[in-house]
């Protein structure tokens, strides 16, 4: 090899060394970058468990909180309502007293009439009201057929004779069906 050659090689072998000094440099670089990323990224794992945690935790304690609050609910829901039968029973038992005592039938029947209104304005107030079924055209979605008698005329047929036991509503919901008496 002439000297020129053998310069040129190197300077070859020069640049060879160099280029693999910065590929192990930006080898280097590339996994302290790469270890970096992976540092950050369990951080946010990290972080996402823990937020997790704390949802689960919350909505644990929402769930508990709301079935204790149900279960107080029903326990007074109708407390309104007993509070407000509560005079009506007074009324009874002072007309049981009554009736005990020997008093005419005439005093008696008034305050068994009293007491009977006074029942009836506190279901009203409730939003109960009575479904009217005699003379009607019988429909088994509102009432209940007892039996069927024959219809003392032409035009009963099919209707309510007789109703048997009232049909209640409660705010246009049906709560008892009335029980009544149909002509064939």
């Amino acid at each position: 090899m002439t000297k020129k050659q053998e310069e040129i090689h190197e300077e070859e072998v020069i640049k060879d060394q160099e280029g693999t000094a910065d590929q192990k440099d930006s080898k280097s670089s590339k996994e302290d970058k790469q270890a970096e990323r992976i540092a950050e990224l369990e951080q946010e794992l990290g972080e996402s468990k823990d937020k997790f945690l704390r949802l689960f935790a919350e909505f644990d304690n929402f769930k508990k909180r709301t079935a204790k609050e149900r279960v107080d609910f029903r326990a007074t829901a109708g407390i309104d309502t007993l509070q407000a039968f509560l005079p009506v029973m007074d009324d009874f038992d002072r007309a049981k007293k009554v009736a005990e005592s020997g008093a005419d039938g005439e005093t008696f029947s008034e305050g068994v009439a009293l007491v009977y209104q006074k029942l009836k304005s506190v279901l009203t107030s409730k939003g109960i009201t009575v479904m009217e079924s005699t003379g009607e055209t019988f429909d088994p979605e509102l009432h209940e057929a007892i039996t069927e008698i024959p219809a003392p005329s032409e035009e009963m047929k099919g209707k309510i004779i007789d109703t048997i036991e009232q049909g209640y509503y409660l705010n246009d919901k049906i709560i008892r069906y009335a029980r009544v008496v149909v002509g064939k």
